[in-house]
């Protein structure tokens, strides 16, 4: 925010864009009125070619660039591995189904899965700290607090607010906040503020139908939890085949930080608490 004026940082705090992915034409490498007006322009909506045209092409807007940017250092400077697990959902179903109306009633919002996986990753992050920190040059910066980045599609791309102290919330507090940013990042109205500071990011693919995926770091986070479409399939159950709704799980890890035996427990962690939700009250 140095590279821009008062008048400039109000605007991008309106806008509720992150100031390092606006690129800076003003004099001196400052970031200038017209340079957020560009940034936070939508995205041009995709172009089907038209009769007579074999292919449509758009530039990329500078937000789409900067997130590749990321993507791809991401992608370079760490040592990213990817594990998985399944869950059975069993149990975070009936939950959902029994309470869903009267948590709905009590607090104005719905009851969704999305905080019972932002508690868990709370509980697994307490035991395996390391998924929580992050290097800085030479050194490793553990946290001790549990701030949870949600991922949210946008039309002008991929968006990470900040669940904020997420320990002392509540499934209620979770859920409200979750939605609350889901709006603001769709509107385009995220403040730096609510982008900043996350220490573990969830992605939910499974609202777009992905089954499996391989989540990328967000940097300098160490650590990544995918989640994917639940899907009734058979499994062995208590010595026989039940058909249960199943969700397979990714966690994307930097390997420089992280080791596999650190991984593997988080998933298992995640994948104890979600299917026995009780854990998640006692910290389990």
């Amino acid at each position: 925010m140095e590279r821009s004026g008062p008048a400039v940082r109000k605007l991008i705090e309106e806008s509720g864009l992150d100031a390092t992915t606006i690129a800076a034409t003003g004099p001196g490498g400052r970031i200038s009125k017209a340079d957020v007006l560009v940034a936070r322009a939508p995205m041009p909506a995709s172009q089907p070619p038209s009769a007579g045209e074999r292919e449509v092409r758009v530039r990329m807007t500078r937000l789409r660039r900067r997130i590749a940017e990321r993507l791809k250092a991401a992608q370079n400077t760490a040592a990213m591995l990817t594990t998985f697990n399944e869950i059975d959902m069993s149990e975070a179903v009936a939950l959902r189904q029994r309470h869903r109306d009267a948590f709905e009633k009590k607090h104005g919002v719905r009851l969704g899965f999305l905080s019972i996986f932002v508690k868990a990753a709370i509980v697994a992050l307490k035991e395996l700290p390391a998924v929580n920190a992050e290097i800085d040059g030479d050194d490793i910066v553990y946290k001790n607090h549990y701030d949870i980045g949600v991922a949210v599609g946008t039309e002008q791309g991929l968006v990470v607010p900040v669940v904020g102290v997420g320990v002392r919330l509540c499934f209620a507090e979770t859920e409200k906040m979750i939605a609350e940013y889901a709006h603001k990042a769709r509107d385009g109205k995220l403040t730096i503020e609510e982008l900043s500071g996350g220490t573990f990011t969830i992605s939910n693919g499974g609202i777009y139908g992905s089954l499996m995926s391989t989540p990328i770091l967000n940097p300098p986070q160490s650590g990544i939890l995918g989640m994917h479409k639940i899907e009734r399939r058979p499994i062995a159950a208590a010595e026989k085949i039940e058909i249960r709704p199943m969700m397979y799980v990714a966690l994307s890890y930097d390997h420089r930080i992280v080791d596999g035996r650190e991984a593997v427990t988080f998933l298992v962690r995640i994948k104890e608490c979600v299917e026995d939700p009780s854990r998640i009250l006692f910290e389990m």
